[in-house]
């Protein structure tokens, strides 16, 4: 059964449609994060090490422009109806919290926030929204996107490659490796930051 599985991956990464298919999985997943696209640049990151097939820095190039062609129109969505979208969002729901966290940050941090949002989970739709929202200056938008989808791509992608160097003979074991590191990372970032969270909170009682 694995066999039969990886036979059909290879099958389709050996194709130059598994980079349209990464644009369009990295594009989606901006405005509409329903679509994980970690999970892909993370798959194709443990087969790149695994055979150089797809190759690392296209996967990179092609994951970074996705995210930043997506983010951009999340950006525009939110500028144009920002407003209506926050007001439909339950008070004390998961993203209602997400955006009103992501609005402090972007009073607090800049544009910076847009680069720590790309790791947090759900934020980055709220991030680039909420700046759009804001009416927060494209062209300063567009260079820390950037600077955000350019590192995000390199890190999913070298995740991957580290799984896939690491079980380079069995790469379904790479990729759950990479996923793992993955999902690891992400909890320790949740796990400071709720801390950190805590600690301010303590200080101002």
């Amino acid at each position: 059964m694995d066999n039969a599985i990886l036979d059909a991956i290879e099958g389709f990464i050996a194709t130059p449609w598994v980079y349209v298919a990464l644009f369009a999985v990295a594009k989606l997943d901006g405005f509409f994060p329903v679509v994980p696209s970690e999970t892909l640049v993370v798959t194709l990151g443990v087969f790149a090490a695994a055979d150089g097939n797809p190759n690392l820095a296209l996967i990179i190039i092609v994951a970074a422009l996705g995210a930043f062609t997506g983010d951009h129109i999340s950006y525009f969505i939110g500028r144009k109806s920002g407003d209506r979208i926050y007001a439909r969002l339950k008070p004390e729901g998961r993203t209602r919290k997400a955006y009103d966290r992501v609005g402090d940050m972007l009073e607090k941090r800049g544009g910076l926030m847009l680069i720590i949002a790309r790791y947090i989970p759900g934020g980055r739709t709220a991030a680039t929204l909420t700046t759009g929202a804001t009416k927060y200056p494209l062209r300063s938008f567009s260079a820390y996107d950037a600077i955000a989808a350019s590192s995000w791509a390199i890190y999913s992608a070298m995740i991957g490659f580290i799984g896939g160097a690491a079980f380079e003979k069995n790469p379904l074991r790479g990729v759950a490796l990479g996923l793992g590191l993955a999902l690891a990372l992400a909890g320790l970032h949740e796990g400071v930051r709720f801390i950190r969270e805590r600690r301010a909170a303590a200080k101002v009682d």
